[in-house]
């Protein structure tokens, strides 16, 4: 939709929602019940004075007339979307209590931040400094997590560390990175999947627009995985995010996406080799800090035992319920990448420099170069 176009709508009591950088995700239904998604609270419910079904129905109305479309009993769902704002409707003759509305903001703007995230406990200094040096170092990297974990605010931050003279092309069914806006000058192009242009259809182009990364918002269907295989076994790099309950999780729901029969020990290895890195991120409310946290909970090493060809899962990081964090160091199948890559990483990268420590610290356990932590993939 033409964001001139959109910016004319009259979004009426919900303005200051919209403005409040607070505030991601607005969401009215029952009748009149309106619960918001905070960044600092979580989903709490929020009163509105005038607010009820008339306006939501005006205001889907509206959205329906700029986009060309109906939207009644014969034609009962619609999907609006700019470049900040993302609106679903469903109509009453569907949601039966009254008209269903949804709008999730996704602001061009990198909302993270390394100071904040370090202040917040989202991350630890060294595992930071770890991360952005596997970005650094080419590293494809799958993000994992629940819906409003903050999957796709992690993705942006780690493509805000993608070499400047490296090309990006993002590729999404619904516009959340905004990359291009966020860094009008760099060699960067948004694009975006439809009815006429699928998955498959935009990689083609992609590919012969020769990035050195691709971009998916989220592999949530067989399309998008095999996206993410032609990339990654094209010598491309990528960046995307996936529903899963852990990071080490990542190759077999990946699997169960495709919804074929093909191999799954083929699979499973080829995604082993190709993808270095899953980072699991959660959110939730935390009593510690009395507010809703995001925190990295896993980051795993992905690879394919060189003697027993066996698909293994090195966990680097773990943080439990406690906030106890266990780290080990890499093997020398990542170290070897990013040196192939010309980024060197020490074989204990998690201990400071200048600690003195050889194999651990009283707070951060971290085990020998052979990592302890490791599982063989159960296929």
């Amino acid at each position: 939709m033409d964001d001139v176009v959109f910016s004319q709508i009259d979004f009426g009591v919900l303005v200051p929602l919209l403005q409040d950088d607070d505030v991601t995700d607005i969401s009215y239904s029952n009748g009149g019940q309106l619960w918001i998604k905070t960044l600092t609270q979580g989903v709490k419910p929020c009163h509105v004075d005038g607010l009820n079904n008339e306006v939501m129905e005006k205001l889907a109305f509206q959205c329906s007339n700029v986009m060309g479309k109906t939207f009644n009993m014969a034609h009962p769902l619609l999907d609006a979307e700019s470049a900040e704002l993302r609106l679903n409707f469903v109509h009453e003759s569907i949601a039966t209590n009254g008209i269903a509305v949804l709008i999730r903001k996704t602001p061009a703007k990198i909302r993270l931040k390394k100071e904040k995230l370090i202040e917040e406990d989202y991350v630890s200094v060294n595992l930071h400094d770890f991360l952005i040096t596997c970005v650094t170092g080419h590293c494809n990297i799958l993000v994992s997590g629940e819906t409003g974990s903050g999957k796709t605010e992690l993705i942006k931050y780690l493509a805000s560390h993608i070499k400047e003279d490296e090309k990006i092309i993002t590729i999404e069914d619904t516009l959340e990175l905004h990359l291009d806006k966020i860094y009008p000058t760099r060699d960067i192009v948004a694009m975006k999947t439809n009815n006429i242009a699928s998955y498959s259809d935009v990689l083609v182009a992609c590919m012969r627009q020769n990035p050195r990364w691709i971009l998916l918002s989220e592999v949530r269907s067989a399309e998008a995985v095999m996206a993410v295989r032609n990339s990654i076994s094209s010598g491309h790099n990528i960046l995307s995010t996936i529903h899963s309950d852990k990071a080490s999780s990542i190759p077999m729901r990946l699997y169960s996406l495709l919804e074929t029969s093909q191999d799954i020990d083929q699979f499973v290895k080829g995604m082993h080799r190709y993808i270095q890195l899953g980072i699991h991120v959660k959110g939730f409310f935390s009593k510690k800090y009395n507010r809703f946290q995001r925190e990295i909970t896993q980051v795993v090493e992905f690879y394919v035992d060189d003697v027993e060809n066996i698909a293994k899962v090195n966990v680097l990081y773990a943080r439990d319920l406690m906030g106890n964090e266990t780290y080990n160091n890499p093997t020398s199948h990542l170290i070897d990448y990013l040196a192939s890559q010309g980024v060197q990483m020490r074989e204990d990268p998690f201990i400071p420099k200048d600690s003195g420590l050889q194999t651990s610290t009283e707070s951060n356990p971290v085990e020998n170069s052979q990592p302890s932590s490791v599982e063989v993939l159960d296929i």
